[in-house]
């Protein structure tokens, strides 16, 4: 389930025409950014990536993972710096890490993994684009809560 799972979250494939419910908004100044934010749930084994918002996945305490897609939402997340701004419900975080690493080498479960203090990561498509709609890379970005 943990690998189906992983393989799910870090393959940011384009959902099927779904509707999700807004449930806050994310922006980030530095880049232009304002999006909707869409609380996502396992269907069937399933998380799917909003085309055109933010989606969010949360399972342990002070750590939210935010999802979308490189081509629409997260465009010019690469121009994003170490210490910019995230506004995300009504916190402030700063931009602690940005990391571009190989779809392959990524662990959803260190990646999900409670942390001590309110913890966003952010991940987006990144490196060579496949056939399939995929990519071999993933851009993270961590921003920790003042």
């Amino acid at each position: 389930m943990v690998a189906f799972l992983t393989y799910l979250l870090i393959g940011l494939l384009p959902a099927e025409a779904t509707s999700y419910a807004v449930t806050s908004k994310i922006i980030i100044p530095e880049i232009n950014l304002t999006s909707d934010v869409a609380e996502l749930k396992l269907e069937n084994h399933t998380l799917n990536t909003p085309d055109t918002i933010v989606g969010s996945f949360s399972r342990a305490e002070n750590k939210t993972l935010l999802i979308g897609h490189a081509k629409t939402v997260f465009k010019n997340l690469k121009n994003l710096r170490e210490g910019d701004v995230i506004i995300y419900e009504s916190m402030i975080y700063h931009v602690t890490s940005i990391i571009v690493k190989e779809k392959s080498m990524i662990s959803m479960s260190e990646l999900l993994k409670a942390a001590d203090k309110e913890t966003i990561v952010i991940m987006t498509c990144a490196g060579e684009s496949l056939e399939n709609g995929d990519a071999t890379h993933r851009l993270i970005v961590t921003a920790v809560a003042e």
